[in-house]
């Protein structure tokens, strides 16, 4: 079965181009698998390694508006990257821990529906935007104990190879999943208020507030605007937290489930509707990250959640009339 609280974390940036940060946050990752299993998923990015790649063999990066440009003729230099280079290090780091970790992509057995996004002033080539997807894939995998790695490579409808944001990516699979938190790792253990105290939950309101008095500043707004409308579009909380602790992901998934408008409660007693699973304590007044809290989107998440608890396999989509080959 899937543990009955599913952590999606994106791993990407810097992270994957530093040895000793992405050995550090693998670790916690075998970890909380180990503990759990079931319990967690990996999506991840790469575009250090693709850059370094195509300059390598003497194709320009493009990027507008923080959009890799990818005509054609790259995407498959950045799939390889993607699902050879990048996935299989992971895979490989992960296996080598002892954790059942199993390499795919977002579009692996229909996880995700991907066109050619449209989103834009200018065409970016063969960038993909995820429209809707099945769990089945993933689902199968968690309830098996193993651990998905999902690179951030899709395919259109007609075959095509596509290049999503990895953020996108890891957002996507979380909405898909009914994931319970999606957790992007960063240099930061989160967001600091005046004091430098770290903040644990952030809505709307409070992110606006604190951007506007100068409390969130430089590179943090955009991470926190992200996040925010990261949580609004899946309905799943988003975590913003350090890599730098080897627990923090243990520690995130020992807290109280979070739903739509809740907050993170600490000691024994938690909110009404919430829970925390038997013998796991977090202590009073400890804060793990940032938890961007979405907007109340009650039918949706309580759907989701009742979908991805059910313990039988769904049935498999109806893929008769495909255009895929």
């Amino acid at each position: 079965m899937i543990h009955p609280s599913l952590l999606i974390v994106k791993l990407g940036g810097a992270l994957l181009d530093d040895a000793a940060a992405l050995a550090a946050t693998i670790d916690s990752i075998a970890d909380l698998h180990r503990a759990r299993p079931g319990s967690v998923a990996v999506v991840h990015g790469g575009g250090i390694s693709v850059d370094r790649h195509l300059s390598r063999i003497g194709m320009r990066t493009e990027k507008r508006d923080g959009i890799r440009i990818t005509p054609p003729e790259q995407m498959i230099e950045i799939a390889a990257v993607l699902n050879g280079q990048v996935n299989t290090a992971i895979v490989a780091a992960l296996l080598s821990r002892g954790a059942a970790a199993v390499g795919l992509s977002i579009a692996d057995g229909f996880t995700t529906n991907t066109d050619a996004t449209t989103r834009h002033a200018f065409d970016p080539g063969c960038v993909g935007e995820i429209r809707s997807g099945h769990p089945r894939l993933i689902r199968v995998l968690l309830q098996s104990h193993f651990l998905p790695v999902i690179s951030s490579v899709a395919v259109g409808t007609d075959g095509t190879l596509l290049n999503v944001n990895a953020d996108d990516a890891a957002a996507g699979i979380a909405k898909i999943c009914a994931a319970d938190r999606l957790v992007f790792l960063t240099d930061v253990c989160g967001v600091l208020d005046h004091n430098r105290a770290l903040i644990d939950t952030i809505d709307s309101s409070r992110a606006a507030e604190l951007i506007e008095s100068g409390v969130i500043s430089g590179g943090m707004i955009p991470k926190v605007n992200n996040a925010l409308a990261t949580a609004a579009d899946t309905g799943v909380a988003v975590v913003i937290a350090g890599w730098r602790d080897r627990d923090v992901l243990f520690r995130i998934a020992s807290g109280a489930r979070i739903a739509s408008g809740a907050r993170i409660a600490s000691g024994e007693r938690i909110a009404a509707g919430e829970r925390i699973a038997a013998g796991e304590r977090i202590a009073a007044g400890e804060s793990v990250g940032t938890t961007i809290l979405p907007p109340k989107h009650d039918d949706f998440t309580a759907a989701a959640h009742t979908n991805t608890r059910r313990q039988e396999t769904p049935q498999a989509p109806d893929l008769s009339s495909s255009s895929l080959s």
